[in-house]
């Protein structure tokens, strides 16, 4: 019987690129599945309120920026992925979407997991600092096993 699937938080930078290097390895050695996620931070309009700069454009404006630089780093991630992982014969890309955190932690409670590997500062280049606590709150709310990657 396989091992749960490994699955690798990637967003196109060089931290997620150590995790992937890892979590592609273990997957390889465990003859697991391998799955890489990024995430749409869908949570941004409730994180930044509705009195943002006083004005409805500028907050749509941020928004859409926000939007944008996410889609831009998801391609990157995915392309990331796929170029890694030619050689895993069971490798898949998620792209998910709502609170990262949230999403990553769902993903160490799952019991289809059979390892989370990820970088600490995972989707930080547009993400919020809710994201720098995700080290203790898998701590302290994961059940499967996880890798954290400084």
């Amino acid at each position: 019987m396989k091992p749960g699937r490994v699955v690798v938080a990637v967003d196109g930078s060089a931290v997620s690129q150590e995790a992937l290097n890892h979590a592609k390895e273990i997957a390889r050695q465990r003859h697991s599945a391998l799955t890489g996620v990024f995430v749409m931070d869908g949570e941004w309009p409730d994180y930044i309120g509705n009195d943002w700069q006083s004005s409805k454009g500028a907050r749509q404006g941020f928004l859409d920026y926000i939007r944008e630089e996410q889609e831009q780093q998801a391609e990157t991630a995915r392309q990331q992925f796929e170029n890694a992982t030619q050689d895993i014969p069971e490798a898949t890309f998620s792209l998910e979407a709502g609170d990262p955190a949230g999403i990553l932690i769902d993903l160490a409670k799952n019991d289809s997991t059979g390892l989370l590997v990820l970088s600490r500062r995972v989707f930080q280049v547009s993400g919020r600092p809710s994201l720098k606590t995700l080290g203790e709150r898998l701590a302290k709310k994961a059940t499967r096993p996880f890798m954290l990657f400084p």
